[in-house]
């Protein structure tokens, strides 16, 4: 793709940028639009991370899978599809009624969105060489970085004003938008010589490990660790879990299993001579296999607190969606400014000391809030934290993507980029997992505590309103504070307190991360200055991208 016109591909880079933009866009709007929705459809704590991780795990489980298919078939197409699949989801999670069926809209999209991103970055790949291609993966790390916080205004903005209906409704005309664009300006782009078939071994392997662990991580709370609460019991219809142990130590034997099955399956069918879902050689490459694995342990703390600061915005400090929009607003506008930053210092620094600004400031910025978040705060107690991590989050993503990528071969853009794109969606996904239960798990021990310090409640009565304000997601919070001010009060300070803890375990990540990135070393090689003509990292002909190529892979593929 690299004949294409200088002024077609920037062009073509608007609408792959757009593409992500209402993927990620969809991920972040739904946040604010979680109390409305609470509300609304009267769903549980637990719906509620079902809600967001049914897209997400959906989202990581299939990204292999939709690359490697993008690799063989097109990825233009694989777009395309995408974007429609995505398009006819979010209609029907506009037109839910209940909370199971959004999240079964959610599942869906996690399959439009699965296809989309993969493919955006494999064609930034194959489109762009030397110094172009840092740019291009600038301007996609930093839609990225924006749209995170443009989500939650842009959702705020429709729940206050109309409904929580349109936070899906809205992307309709913006993919209908996408594809006319992709159709109009962007090339189709394939590899040629690799086998048609798809490992569906190894894709069904795949998803049942994603599945398993994120099931496990999120309904532990609910169903128990090691043994089945009194109140959790997992039932379905007439049928109701028979044992005593846990489901959940049961889920995350699966996904060890699966886990190792899949590697085991891949390592197989590659000895002899056939097609994988994950191209193992890849993992040859240093900056390759060191990025993947730093960007799975940046991404644990990267998105997860987003879940619990538009909860604890609306519930606890009483804004509305828009004004929590408006908050969380400063993520985006210090993501912009990194944007501007990365050019200023792109030919100065090397891409892996940028990622490491970057991460180093999403410490600053996820620490600070959980220094100064409290029952009392205010906007203007966490935008100034929300700012600096919105700079950390515009210079690491972009950077890291490219860092990531740098080595792999054009042919096997889609495989590199789903499994890059597959580490930081399950980094993703865990996050919220994690989060999500320090955050409700930690609520409902304060507000406990608080009670039997500060109240003369008796037992059942305190555990009934510690239930409430946990299986609301907070939102009971308002209307404790109406009945009993007293009660209402410490609520809002448990509550603040799990939010605390929920971005302090993020911080902790995100250190975690800021060292895996020096396993990367300080090579230069990132940086554009040793790509200035066509003579592209792609084209090296070193051991791990002869590997790669295989040419023997059609020949034998089943």
């Amino acid at each position: 793709m690299t004949d294409v016109a200088p002024r077609r591909r920037w062009i073509s880079l608007v609408f792959i940028s757009i593409a992500v933009a209402i993927i990620i866009v969809d991920s972040t709007i739904v946040n604010v639009a979680i109390p409305s929705i609470v509300r609304d459809l009267k769903i549980s704590s637990t719906q509620v991370q079902w809600v967001q991780e049914s897209y997400t795990l959906v989202f990581a489980a299939l990204l292999l899978v939709f690359g490697a298919v993008a690799d063989r078939y097109g990825r233009r197409l694989l777009l395309l599809l995408g974007v429609s699949v995505f398009v006819l989801a979010s209609v029907l999670a506009a037109l839910a009624p209940t909370g199971d069926l959004l999240i079964a809209a959610r599942v869906v999209q996690g399959v439009g969105g699965a296809m989309v991103l993969p493919t955006t970055l494999s064609l930034i790949n194959a489109t762009f060489r030397g110094k172009e291609r840092g740019i291009a993966f600038a301007v996609w790390g930093s839609t990225i970085g924006g749209m995170v916080a443009v989500g939650p205004l842009l959702g705020g903005w429709l729940t206050t004003y109309f409904s929580w209906r349109w936070a899906f409704g809205i992307n309709v005309p913006l993919g209908i938008a996408i594809i006319i664009g992709v159709l109009a300006v962007v090339k189709e782009s394939k590899a040629p010589g690799l086998a048609r078939s798809v490992d569906l071994g190894g894709a069904v392997l795949s998803v049942i490990a994603s599945a398993a662990l994120v099931f496990g991580l999120i309904e532990g709370r609910s169903y128990g660790w090691w043994t089945t609460t009194s109140s959790g019991v997992p039932s379905l219809g007439g049928w109701r879990w028979p044992f005593t142990l846990s489901p959940i130590p049961i889920a995350f034997a699966i996904a060890i299993l699966s886990g190792f099955a899949f590697v085991w399956w891949g390592m197989r069918r590659r000895r002899l001579g056939k097609s994988t879902l994950l191209e193992f050689s890849l993992f040859s490459i240093t900056s390759f296999r060191n990025g993947n694995i730093a960007a799975m342990i940046v991404s644990l703390g990267e998105f997860g607190i987003v879940l619990s600061l538009p909860l604890w915005l609306q519930n606890v400090i009483g804004y509305n969606a828009l004004q929590t929009g408006f908050v969380l607003l400063a993520l985006a506008v210090g993501s912009f400014v990194a944007s501007g930053l990365s050019g200023v210092f792109g030919n100065r620094i090397t891409p892996i000391t940028l990622v490491r600004v970057g991460i180093a400031a999403e410490v600053l910025g996820v620490a600070g809030l959980g220094f100064t978040i409290s029952s009392s705060s205010t906007w203007l107690t966490v935008i100034p934290f929300l700012f600096v991590y919105g700079i950390g989050l515009g210079f690491a993503t972009a950077q890291l993507t490219g860092v990531v990528l740098k080595d792999v071969p054009v042919e096997l853009s889609g495989q590199g980029s789903g499994t890059q794109s597959t580490a930081r969606q399950i980094g993703s996904a865990l996050g919220i997992a994690i989060l999500g239960t320090v955050l409700f798990t930690s609520s409902g021990a304060a507000l406990n505590a608080l009670l039997a310090d500060q109240t003369s409640l008796p037992s059942a009565a305190r555990q009934q309103v510690s239930d409430s304000v946990v299986v609301s997601a907070g939102s009971a919070i308002p209307v404790l504070k109406q009945k009993n001010e007293e009660v209402g009060d410490l609520a809002a300070e448990a509550f603040s307190d799990g939010t605390r803890y929920a971005a302090f375990t993020a911080a902790g990540f995100l250190v975690i991360g800021l060292a895996a990135t020096f396993r990367l070393g300080n090579s230069n090689a990132a940086s554009g200055e040793d790509r200035g003509n066509d003579a592209d990292v792609s084209d090296r002909s070193d051991a791990a991208t002869e590997t790669n190529r295989r040419p023997s892979a059609a020949k034998h593929a089943t």
